[in-house]
């Protein structure tokens, strides 16, 4: 028997077949995946160290079964979506894997296989991971992102407060996606998001000549950002308004596409960048009162 982390260890009847006891496997004693493995029980969410007998077997990551797939709800990612919602949620929280691990009760091995390969973690793991970042169970399984944002109750006592110029640039952070509002050459307002990043205090954006961002060149336009915690029903917002332009001087359009975070989600070539320079920088924040 050979194992690695993240496989669940499943116990059955010799007699029947019926599942006993299954359990995550946390953790490994031999680096050739032998036993003794320790197991984190499904039923208890307690580790224990198990020398598997007779009537266990390993069921690998990725590995089909009918029992698992059919108790997976429909829409759920494939295993490591999960993983990389963790390590992006983890990243965003600005926490390191070790205290991640330490506030999640786990191994920071674990979590680094959990992030890097394909996994499947139990409801209990999952719960524990959702808790210790602050988000919910759903949000690292990709529930609800085909939804528009914030279908939860809003607060009982909500404040609603404006943030100063210096909150709105560390909001606005280096890069992200925002929403750009253009008038098109029809005369029509459009509103589309775009990657972006922010350079000496300037927001630039790539995308192609006739689109609908590159309206924005030579007029003013609004920048807009915002995030909203679906779990707290609170969030924040910052407008940017400024005229745009587009960046033609060889060696900072170099420069750009050599230091750019991202590439265009749109994908295609979207070398055409432009400038946004606020003049008017806004923002609001919704928490709960007296906080």
């Amino acid at each position: 028997m050979r194992a690695h982390l993240g496989d669940q260890l499943v116990i059955e009847s010799p007699a029947t077949g019926a599942t006993r006891r299954d359990g995550e496997i946390v953790g490994l004693h031999h680096e050739d995946g032998t036993p003794p493995y320790d197991v984190r029980w499904s039923d208890t969410d307690e580790v224990t160290l198990v020398f598997p007998g007779p009537d266990a077997h390993v069921q690998h990551v990725g590995q089909a079964e009918t029992v698992s797939e059919a108790g997976r709800p429909a829409g759920t990612p494939s295993p490591g979506d999960i993983g990389r919602r963790v390590a992006v949620e983890r990243r965003r929280q600005r926490l390191g894997r070790e205290e991640t691990a330490r506030r999640a009760r786990m191994s920071p091995e674990y979590l680094k296989y959990l992030e890097e390969r394909p996994a499947d973690p139990t409801a209990a793991t999952l719960i524990r991971l959702a808790d210790a970042l602050g988000t919910t169970v759903g949000t690292l399984r990709g529930g609800g992102v085909d939804l528009p944002p914030g279908q939860g109750h809003a607060l009982l006592h909500p404040e609603l407060r404006d943030l100063g110029p210096q909150e709105c640039r560390t909001l606005l952070s280096t890069h992200g996606v925002g929403r750009v509002a253009v008038s098109t050459s029809d005369g029509r307002p459009a509103v589309v998001p775009v990657n972006y990043e922010v350079v000496d205090d300037t927001i630039v954006f790539r995308t192609t000549p006739g689109s609908v961002p590159s309206a924005a060149v030579g007029t003013d336009v609004a920048f807009e950002v915002d995030h909203v915690d679906e779990a707290l029903s609170q969030g924040w917002s910052v407008l940017a308004v400024g005229p745009a332009s587009v960046v033609t001087e060889p060696d900072t359009v170099r420069r750009l596409a050599r230091h750019a975070h991202t590439m265009p989600w749109a994908g295609g070539e979207r070398e055409m960048w432009v400038s946004v320079r606020p003049t008017r920088l806004t923002g609001r924040r919704i928490t709960p009162a007296a906080q």
